[in-house]
């Protein structure tokens, strides 16, 4: 009974989202402003007028009919990780072919989507294969973006797209300007599709004598697209259950192929739109790039230090991939419950800042970071202004940033809290684990299993809004208003 009362309004709640999001994908692929126009047929025209007609007198059409891109954005990531819990619920989704309970289903799958990585199962020893393709297919959606693969459908259909949808683009991929988005959704797939064969290939070299060709194929495919997604998912349960890639410590190939697919997925696609551009001409790259590489490069460099130093457990290689790791991958070398308190708190700094806006990675986003980082040295110089690379930065972008990073902190404090009530876990693991929720990292000091159901909804909150973003999430239940003609009277107050 109690399971009814999730169920039921999970499903009404996914077939007014889906039915409102397929009328969306079918205007986006249409290119028309009303779906039942497009050239489908006289029947299925029919179907759409009867279904658009029932649509509009629906009492929530209004609140809904003028959504914001924003919103489109995050109820596609609410269809997916609702559709993937749906599939792993299904006794075939598991090995023993028993039913998951609902709250792990729905874990796992926003674990997935959010491209996370925190389990309650091993997913070796507990997905069947349906089940363990289920979560590789929300982990690829979930990192490129569920707008990216419908635009990649809309070019392969030749449909026309317009500015409504360049716009929402725009801003599902992390870009800047709506001119050129087409193409960059272009790249990033091709992109994205590229690197992850690459590094199956290199990945196949050490698994296919390990595990046979089928087995090593599969397992190369399943953590090159794991890894370029900084999801985090391994399949190495089959040789001891939740042990990572521990196994693979002091190998450089695996190592660096892991690695090297977190980063590139990790710097953002806007990224690689200069790289492919300019090429490595650094002056050339735009401002974003330029602040990016240079934190990307200072946080991976000065995190390997920092464990190499605190961590006797780390060598230079497994020092290289826990920093590299933390910053939203979620794969581990080495015993993460083991850690000194140190390198955990070095750690949830890394896990928080994460990785690049645009990107597949979660957390606060490098350019967050630097720029407030940047605004503390200019108040430190007495400086009115921000300048990098001889470029000032916007006032408003201060702003953003120093918000994003409040309601990060306040976040992570208040989910902290529950599990520490709720659970009885010391405040050091709670809060480790929040961290790694918030910057959908999946690290975890093997605490995630043993939490009950109020922490873990309140994970998977966490890993959705480290998704979405910060700002996002606030607008997603913010309404914007308009500025009221006037100008305010200006005055100060004491800070510190």
């Amino acid at each position: 009974m109690r399971t009814l009362w999730i169920i039921i309004p999970v499903l009404l709640l996914y077939g007014v989202l889906g039915f409102r999001l397929a009328l969306k994908m079918d205007q986006f692929l249409s290119g028309t402003d009303t779906p039942y126009e497009s050239n489908t047929g006289a029947i299925l025209a029919k179907f759409w007028k009867k279904l658009h007609g029932c649509w509009e007198a629906l009492p929530l059409r209004k609140y809904v009919h003028h959504i914001s891109h924003t919103r489109i954005i995050a109820f596609s990531f609410i269809l997916v990780i609702l559709t993937g819990t749906l599939l792993l619920s299904l006794p075939f989704a598991t090995r023993d072919g028993s039913v998951t309970p609902v709250i792990d289903c729905l874990f796992t799958a926003t674990s997935a989507t959010c491209v996370t990585g925190l389990v309650v199962y091993d997913t070796f020893t507990h997905w069947s294969l349906f089940g363990q393709l289920t979560i590789l297919c929300m982990i690829q959606i979930g990192g490129i973006g569920l707008m990216t693969l419908i635009t990649m459908f809309a070019i392969f259909m030749k449909k026309q797209i317009g500015l409504h949808e360049r716009m929402l683009l725009m801003q599902s991929s992390g870009n800047i300007r709506v001119s050129g988005v087409i193409r960059l959704v272009q790249r990033i797939c091709l992109g994205t599709f590229c690197m992850e064969a690459l590094g199956a290939l290199l990945l196949f070299f050490r698994f296919f004598p390990e595990f046979g060709w089928k087995k090593g194929l599969y397992y190369s495919i399943f953590h090159a697209i794991s890894a370029f997604c900084n999801a985090g998912f391994d399949l190495m349960g089959s040789k001891v259950p939740s042990s990572s890639l521990t196994g693979y410590v002091n190998d450089p190939l695996v190592n660096l192929t892991i690695m090297t697919l977190i980063v590139v997925g990790g710097i953002g696609f806007l990224v690689w739109s200069d790289i492919g551009k300019f090429k490595f001409r650094f002056p050339l790259y735009s401002l974003h790039s330029k602040i990016v590489l240079a934190t990307t490069g200072f946080l991976i460099f000065s995190g390997a230090l920092l464990f190499l130093v605190l961590e006797p457990a780390c060598n230079p290689l497994s020092a290289l991939f826990m920093s590299v790791t933390t910053r939203t991958a979620g794969f581990n070398t080495i015993d993460i419950s083991a850690l000194s308190d140190s390198s955990a708190v070095v750690s949830m700094i890394l896990m928080l800042i994460g990785g690049s806006p645009g990107s597949t990675a979660g957390g606060i986003k490098t350019t967050t970071i630097a720029v407030i980082f940047l605004t503390v040295v200019a108040l430190g110089k007495g400086q009115s202004d921000v300048i990098v690379f001889n470029r000032k930065i916007d006032d408003s972008l201060i702003k953003n940033a120093a918000a994003i990073i409040f309601t990060y902190f306040i976040d992570i404090l208040v989910v902290a809290m529950i599990i520490c009530t709720s659970d009885g876990i010391d405040f050091l693991h709670s809060a480790f684990e929040a961290v790694s929720a918030a910057g959908t990292v999946g690290l975890t000091m093997g605490i995630t299993s043993s939490l009950g159901t109020l922490s873990k909804a309140a994970l998977l909150l966490l890993m959705f809004c480290g998704r979405i973003g910060a700002l996002s999430m606030i607008l997603v239940f913010g309404e914007q208003k308009k500025k009221p003609p006037l100008q305010r009277p200006l005055e100060k107050v004491l800070l510190s």
